[in-house]
């Protein structure tokens, strides 16, 4: 198995010597070491991505709540929608195992940057050149623009997305906002606020529907987060909350791993190292005042690198600044205002079509991010040939390759029966002012450079020119081959247009028609559960058609693909 990245690349005058990059899976394991505090997601969105790319998976959850991935791994198992060893799973002590791996494996960690620096040094992962891909808890932030203030939707916002992220999970998240920076003449509003707001969390059992905020995975982690609290208070103080006592609900705070959300503030943050340099993983975060955007830029920098920070403001301008100039910082800015509010999914969650990951303290890794997230389990290869010997390599047309001319117009074939390289050349057509003329007034298409009477002087042009879509609609005209039904279903649009060349009156056109790329589809059957749409059970799949328009010297003067869905014989 194997796919294509990228594009082709011409490697010589003629395009006779081509270029492309293979994409193959790499033929060891994904070793996936996850931490305590996502024992399901934090494995589901590792070893999807490892599957898809073909490669199988051990798992090393951490022990504190390793029984709940043993859960979810053994409904996946007894699925069996997995082939056996695809998915294994180790709970406890992770042995000797890294000191078997090979090039040809990828360990990935999530936790904290000093064990992930532990493993990253590992003596086999450097002799091996073993793929290392960390993501590691940050001192992630967010910003309020100076733009904002009292009484406006912005506001609302940012006090309800502080307290949210404070609180869900217990501030158990390697995405938590642990720094808040907001400008000085709103540190004390901002803070009462803040106050009113985390007064109505209320904390204990979660299987009462009123509690907002449970415990910590563990007594551990209690007396971790205290033990961080009490660094941070070398250059900060509690502003609500309390290190001692908690109120709870349908629960005992001794007994449950309970703590207090934790609100410090620190008016010098310039100049202090705690707040930017030690985590507390839980309801802690850290309220700090910035002078300008300049220095607001320069204190989210001063986390050495995060998964996300935030920026919450309505003045376009001030995002802008922020985005482009923190970015260099940040794995994901979020920027909320109340335009998007309702429907975004918040600072904290990543998501599966962006990447997950963040430089510097961050762990310099990146995970998810839809087909990129693949690619870290595969193999990039390049490969150099003939266009004719990189499309049987690849099975997917490459210009300039050797076509396969028959008697049965493609268009007459099933999908089953189309070959890679299949190719029609057609007969020529003149195109005419008059056609040029028919056809800007049939579309509306009055630019300049289609009309004949246009002085052309300073132009691009040296007369009238026909439209793009003019030759790309007598292009299709001369390799449709008739009005008679056939396995062609539709034309399901194109890509990559181009037009190279003016085509002007009296130039002759014909087109060379090849198939690109066959994919196939699985046919709906018709259900309840489904509405129906006409087609939708007809067995078919997706045919691209390379289209180079060619002129009377047999120059190219446009080049398209084409997207049909063509019929199959059978079902799949």
């Amino acid at each position: 198995p194997f796919c294509l990245d990228g594009d082709p690349i011409v490697l010589s005058k003629q395009g006779n010597f081509i270029g492309h990059h293979l994409l193959v899976p790499k033929e060891g394991v994904a070793i996936h070491i996850n931490a305590y505090n996502f024992p399901v997601w934090g494995m589901l969105e590792k070893i999807a991505v490892n599957l898809l790319a073909g490669m199988p998976a051990v798992v090393k959850p951490a022990t504190v709540t390793s029984f709940l991935t043993e859960a979810v791994v053994k409904e996946i198992i007894a699925s069996k929608i997995l082939p056996e060893g695809a998915l294994q799973l180790l709970c406890g002590s992770a042995g000797d195992m890294l000191d078997h791996v090979t090039s040809q494996d990828v360990v990935t960690f999530t936790g904290s940057a000093s064990t992930g620096l532990k493993l990253k040094s590992h003596p086999r992962i450097l002799e091996e050149s073993v793929p290392f891909n960390m993501e590691a808890d940050s001192l992630n932030c967010i910003v309020l623009g100076d733009d904002v203030q009292p009484g406006q939707p912005e506001w609302e916002i940012f006090i309800k997305e502080v307290k949210k992220e404070m609180t869900v999970k217990a501030g158990q998240k390697c995405t938590a906002i642990r720094r808040i920076f907001v400008p000085e003449n709103r540190l004390e509003e901002v803070s009462n606020s803040l106050k009113i707001e985390l007064d109505k969390t209320l904390i204990g059992n979660p299987s009462n529907e009123k509690v907002r905020m449970g415990s910590l995975a563990g007594h551990g982690q209690r007396e971790e987060v205290r033990g961080q609290v009490q660094k941070l208070l070398a250059s900060s103080r509690i502003i609500y909350g309390s290190l001692d006592s908690v109120q709870v609900v349908d629960a005992d705070a001794q007994l449950g791993a309970f703590i207090s959300p934790i609100l410090l503030i620190n008016e010098n943050p310039v100049n202090a190292y705690e707040p930017h340099n030690v985590e507390a993983f839980g309801p802690v975060s850290t309220l700090m005042p910035y002078k300008d955007l300049n220095e607001a830029i320069v204190l989210s920098k001063m986390g050495k690198g995060s998964l996300v920070s935030s920026i919450v403001t309505a003045d376009r301008k001030i995002a802008a600044d922020y985005v482009v100039n923190a970015a260099s910082h940040h794995g994901r800015i979020l920027v909320l205002n109340e335009e998007c509010a309702k429907e975004s999914t918040g600072h904290g969650s990543p998501l599966p079509m962006l990447v997950h990951g963040g430089p510097g303290r961050a762990g310099g890794g990146e995970e998810m991010g839809g087909l990129r997230g693949i690619k870290h389990y595969l193999q990039r290869t390049a490969i150099q040939g003939s266009p004719s010997m990189i499309t049987a390599i690849t099975n997917v047309y490459q210009q300039n390759a050797k076509g396969i001319t028959g008697d049965i117009h493609p268009f007459r074939k099933f999908f089953e029966d189309l070959t890679i390289g299949d190719q029609l050349v057609t007969e020529k057509r003149m195109i005419t002012s008059e056609l040029i003329d028919q056809f800007a007034d049939l579309s509306g298409d009055h630019f300049y450079a289609h009309i004949k009477e246009t002085d052309f002087e300073n132009t691009m042009f040296d007369q009238q020119v026909a439209h793009g879509y003019l030759i790309m609609s007598v292009a299709a005209g001369l390799f449709v081959d008739s009005y008679e039904k056939n396995p062609v279903l539709l034309n399901y649009g194109i890509d990559e247009l181009r037009f190279t060349k003016p085509v002007y009156p009296g130039t002759h056109v014909y087109i060379r028609f090849t198939c690109k790329e066959k994919i196939a589809q699985e046919t709906k059957e018709k259900s309840a559960d489904i509405e129906y749409v006409k087609g939708m059970d007809i067995p078919k799949g997706i045919v691209k058609w390379m289209v180079e328009i060619f002129d009377d010297k047999d120059e190219i003067t446009g080049v398209g693909t084409i997207l049909t869905m063509v019929q199959m014989k059978n079902k799949i």
